[in-house]
């Protein structure tokens, strides 16, 4: 899969583009400080950290426990469940 479908299936599935973004950089380069994801993404700092706080509450992405913490995202495939799992649950809802 390329990079640029996983950023377009993500903001489909209604992520932000920095978001999505994030995402893509983690799982294509593994854990990284956020530090150096918003060097390496030219992101102010305070953007990246809600960015992650976003992504963490939705399962997409997980701190190390060392600190500083190292970010790390989610295999695709399960990213893609939990997207269908909660749209099927907002369907059921309605």
């Amino acid at each position: 899969m390329s990079n640029y479908w996983i950023l377009k299936t993500l903001v489909s599935l209604g992520l932000s583009e920095t978001d999505a973004e994030i995402y893509v950089y983690l799982a294509k380069n593994g854990p990284e400080t956020a530090k150096d994801t918003a060097s390496s993404l030219r992101l102010h700092r305070q953007q990246l950290y809600r960015s992650l706080k976003n992504l963490q509450n939705k399962g997409i992405v997980v701190p190390s426990k060392e600190r500083p913490a190292r970010f790390s995202a989610v295999v695709f495939e399960k990213v893609l469940a939990l997207f269908l799992k909660v749209k099927i649950e907002q369907q059921q809802n309605l």
